[in-house]
């Protein structure tokens, strides 16, 4: 199991745009998202990189992304992002199943979700969506398909009432289960690596027994 610590932001940025400074001025270092855990049917792997810092009002998630094409179909919340060039947090809490999904494509459209036997299945309200704040180096919109190698950024401000359904602890000392991942359904060459591994026979990121680990320092 991958284990990282996040460090703590003094206060969250108040723009998405300022997150890739911040972190910067913090030396806050990439993890590679780079397991692909179906070899034979999706060998593709395009290079993904995040890193994230955290403070009680929220999350600061960092994306850099270098794919042979991109897709940005969708526009709106609540779309099916994951089709799009797509990446990807699944969180929780670590005495829970219960986790969301946070989804965004390449020009910042999101899809939250909340699954777990707690609470079934479900997306977040688009009001609780419009909370996370959204910066992307490609602009914000939407576009089809370009077959063209691209290298993209992408940066989330995510603050802690979004999680108001189900509280993620964000709290010094506190660890966190978490997998970071990348896809993108309908490009030319579909793909679906992971940072932590994933053990099962067919695409599936929504393995919660498959997160690795996140400390909050």
């Amino acid at each position: 199991m991958k284990s990282i610590t996040l460090p703590r932001l003094t206060a969250l940025p108040y723009e998405a745009s300022e997150v890739p400074h911040v972190l910067d001025a913090m030396s806050v270092p990439f993890e590679t998202i780079d397991t692909v855990n179906w070899p034979g049917e999706y060998p593709y792997c395009p290079e993904v990189a995040f890193r994230m810092a955290w403070c009680p009002e929220g999350l600061a998630i960092h994306y850099r992304v270098n794919e042979q094409s991109v897709r940005a179909v969708y526009g709106e919340d609540d779309g099916k992002v994951w089709t799009d060039s797509c990446v990807e947090c699944f969180i929780r809490n670590v005495e829970s199943n219960t986790y969301y999904n946070i989804e965004c494509n390449c020009v910042g459209t999101l899809l939250i979700g909340l699954r777990g036997d707690d609470c079934g299945r479900c997306h977040l309200p688009l009001e609780s969506m419009a909370q996370v704040k959204r910066w992307t180096s490609l602009g914000r919109e939407p576009f089809g398909e370009r077959l063209e190698n691209t290298a993209w950024q992408l940066a989330l401000v995510i603050p802690s009432s979004v999680f108001s359904d189900y509280p993620i602890r964000l709290e010094e000392g506190v660890t966190l289960r978490a997998n970071f991942y990348k896809c993108g359904d309908d490009l030319p060459v579909p793909h679906y690596v992971s940072w932590n591994p994933i053990n099962v026979e067919r695409p599936n990121f929504h393995r919660p027994e498959c997160f690795g680990e996140l400390v909050l320092g």
